[in-house]
């Protein structure tokens, strides 16, 4: 019963608007105090958290992602890319979220990845007779590739909240993160090829080729160092966040001179305004998850679930149903810090590892990206193109779709994320 109270509560503060932290953080005291335990266990749980060497990952990462925004990264990088790819059928499409997936691997960040690459690839779409909605919702689920394909902040946070290895869940997103651009792709060329709204483009010369791609290269080489510093161990994913943010500064500020210092200061601000409001939902999280855990509400759920249900498939199922209804109302981030504490025990009793189950919730989290009302990714591409809501989510119903499938080869076949980290 206390159980049901406590979720009652949570729910109803955060669906009458109560901020997320202040929601997480407020009831995690109040509980502490019904419970007879002491407040001083709050500030004692915000300090260890904020005091994470992880997190620092966090606002070097959103620095990174906003330095190459403000540098206008995306339109060299989709320029490279569509030199290539852009006589394929529906090769602006196919350009587009391969540019998704390179800057996936840079920033880290899904909203960065839609507003970046949208900017530049929803005009040119448009122009080259794409139906809008498509558009749409290619850009918005192209976008939620920033939080699957390393570096992700989300997996940042995953593994902070459950003491996972960081490096082995950005190595475990790769696979599915390349999954998931196949996909993509693959729908957006049958799309093109049997449903047509596009012109066809002749091949580019071999010399625009090239000029494009050397122009572009510093971007993609970027996404390789991060990455490579990380696998090799030559430094920690916080350690190749500074160096990401370096290198972004050389390449938008002495290579390509197109970040301006008016840019630097926005690049810097907005990147504070984001860490802060994380920050301060982790922060609320801990709380929350202290007062919870000292109330067994954790193993009250897992042995809930392990009563009534005994098998992994119906156990996902139910979290992916779950999960998707939470994503009609909460934002990515929340998700994570509200339902892994919750779910993490009952999925490694049922057999999950915990590596994977961190990679199924951030690709369930996707899903809540581009799911209305809340989801964030539709709101960057109605601001970009200033198109409607309605339009826009009803261009992202055949990705979801898509985003859904691959949660079901991943159950069935775990490899694709534990393959990399574990085994090769």
């Amino acid at each position: 019963m206390t159980t049901i109270l406590i979720l009652l509560a949570l729910f109803t503060l955060l669906l009458i608007r109560v901020p997320v932290a202040f929601t997480l953080g407020g009831l995690g005291l109040a509980l502490l105090l019904l419970g007879g335990f002491s407040p001083l266990m709050a500030p004692q749980a915000i300090l260890s958290t904020l005091d994470g060497f992880i997190l620092l990952a966090v606002p070097l990462f959103l620095l990174m992602s906003n330095v190459l925004l403000k540098g206008g990264v995306g339109k060299d990088l989709f320029a490279a890319v569509h030199a290539w790819v852009g006589h394929w059928p529906g090769g602006l499409a196919v350009a587009t979220i391969v540019s998704c997936g390179i800057f996936a691997a840079i920033s880290g960040s899904s909203v960065a990845t839609a507003a970046t690459i949208g900017t530049v690839a929803i005009p040119e779409m448009i122009s080259r007779g794409y139906e809008k909605k498509f558009v749409y919702g290619l850009l918005a689920a192209g976008g939620t590739l920033g939080i699957l394909i390393p570096p992700s902040i989300p997996m940042i946070v995953y593994g902070f909240v459950t003491e996972q290895s960081v490096i082995a869940l950005f190595l475990a997103g790769i696979g599915p993160g390349l999954l998931l651009v196949a996909l993509f792709i693959a729908f957006a060329m049958i799309y093109a090829r049997w449903f047509g709204g596009y012109t066809p483009e002749p091949p580019t010369s071999t010399k625009e080729r090239i000029s494009s791609t050397i122009r572009a290269l510093p971007s993609m080489v970027l996404a390789g160092v991060v990455i490579g510093v990380i696998y090799t161990g030559i430094a920690t994913p916080t350690e190749a966040a500074a160096i990401g943010f370096a290198v972004a500064l050389l390449i938008t500020g002495l290579y390509l001179r197109t970040l301006t210092w008016q840019g630097f200061k926005e690049a810097a601000f907005e990147s504070m305004v984001t860490t802060v409001a994380i920050l301060l939902i982790v922060a609320g999280a801990k709380v929350f998850g202290k007062a919870i855990t000292l109330y067994r509400i954790p193993q009250e759920i897992s042995m809930f679930i392990g009563q009534n249900i005994d098998t992994p498939l119906a156990f996902i199922l139910v979290v992916s149903v779950v999960l998707l209804i939470m994503g009609l109302v909460f934002e990515a981030l929340s998700m994570v810090l509200i339902m892994t504490p919750v779910l993490l025990p009952a999925a490694m009793a049922l057999g999950f590892d915990p590596i994977w189950f961190g990679v199924y919730m951030v690709v369930m989290v996707e899903c809540a990206l581009i799911t209305p009302p809340v989801g964030l990714n539709l709101y960057v591409i109605q601001s970009v193109a200033r198109s409607s809501l309605a339009d826009v989510s009803r261009g992202v119903l055949p990705f979801l779709a898509l985003m859904l499938l691959s949660v079901v080869i991943l159950y069935l076949w775990t490899d694709l994320a534990l393959y990399i980290p574990f085994k090769l």
